[in-house]
């Protein structure tokens, strides 16, 4: 499907800022009308200009690199990729491009070229794919806990040790646990985009992917539990030992996570996705398209270091010249 404005028929985009959809051309908001096509699998043509455009795998949203509309696949948004929700963009390109500007203008061993407009405008907005999964759980935990008292009564040290039955039986529940569903993007990156501030979470409609790129998606729910059920058992464990923080010491004798009742949900998280290229090694950077969280490591010019290195010995040369001869002449 493609998004068209009744106005000027330009193709319509949702606006992170705006919250609508906004048509880029005549700049009216909210006049978007829906158009049905189908424009395949692999390689195939636009259906606004005639452009061929690949089509990965797993796409659901593109854009045209001819006359840049953006076009949804809608078998792949429909049952049983149909997304239970969505988490919208809340940044567009042009605050992404500034973040980047203000979060790395002091890495001043950067290369030049690494803040450009040229290379800023190749950010793209992905909506990756997520499973989500909430337990409820069984918490219990076991074991001996000390306290230690200690006292002088004259020239005499004295040392207490009470022993304690430890016993901890806590129910927990866990909500939307996200794993992503994503085999090109990585999981410990999209681990580091967390959190999402899901009360911001809407139902999936068509409109949010207009003007970004999507997926759907390419795992089960079933071949990622374990990665969330691995994540919910930490949290737990965790939660589960603090709670016998004001022991001097504490040893478990039996730790147990039980699932009482679980469900499954599948949506949409925000990403903006930065590809950087340099002296043939790709540096990619991620951003969190809620909080704008950024996620990646910029590279160094070892000709600005080596220029540095060089004015900055020539300054330390100078300086002890002028201090030698202050010396001499005093």
């Amino acid at each position: 499907m493609i998004f068209t404005c009744t106005n000027c028929e330009g193709n319509m985009v949702y606006s992170p800022e705006k919250k609508v959809m906004f048509c880029p051309y005549c700049e009216s908001q909210g006049s978007q009308e829906k158009r049905h096509v189908n424009v395949g699998n692999l390689t195939k043509f636009c259906p606004n200009c005639g452009g061929e455009i690949a089509i990965g795998e797993h796409d659901s949203a593109m854009q045209c690199p001819y006359c840049d509309n953006y076009i949804i696949q809608d078998a792949r948004i429909e049952e049983p990729f149909k997304p239970d929700y969505v988490v919208p963009f809340k940044m567009g390109k042009e605050t992404m491009k500034k973040r980047f500007k203000e979060h790395f203008r002091k890495f001043r061993f950067a290369p030049t070229d690494f803040l450009t407009e040229t290379r800023l405008n190749s950010i793209q907005g992905w909506y990756v794919p997520f499973w989500f999964y909430d337990y409820d759980t069984r918490c219990t935990l076991k074991g001996e806990g000390t306290k230690v008292r200690s006292w002088t009564n004259g020239n005499m040290s004295y040392t207490e040790t009470s022993y304690y039955d430890v016993a901890r039986i806590i129910d927990i529940p866990y909500n939307k646990i996200p794993a992503d569903a994503s085999v090109q993007m990585p999981d410990d990156v999209m681990d580091l985009m967390e959190p999402y501030n899901y009360q911001e979470m809407e139902t999936f409609q068509p409109e949010f992917l207009s003007g970004f790129h999507g997926e759907k998606y390419n795992m089960t729910a079933e071949t990622l539990g374990g990665r969330a059920r691995e994540k919910m058992e930490k949290s737990a464990k965790e939660y589960l030992r603090s709670t016998c923080a004001g022991y001097a010491s504490f040893s478990k004798n039996q730790e147990t996570v039980d699932i009482t009742g679980s469900k499954i949900s599948y949506g949409l998280l925000p990403v903006w996705r930065y590809l950087y290229e340099y002296n043939g090694k790709e540096y990619p950077f991620y951003v969190n398209g809620q909080t704008g969280k950024i996620v990646g490591t910029a590279p160094i010019s070892k000709k600005k270091v080596c220029a540095y290195s060089i004015t900055f010995g020539a300054l330390v040369t100078l300086l002890l010249g002028i201090l030698n001869l202050y010396a001499m002449l005093s």
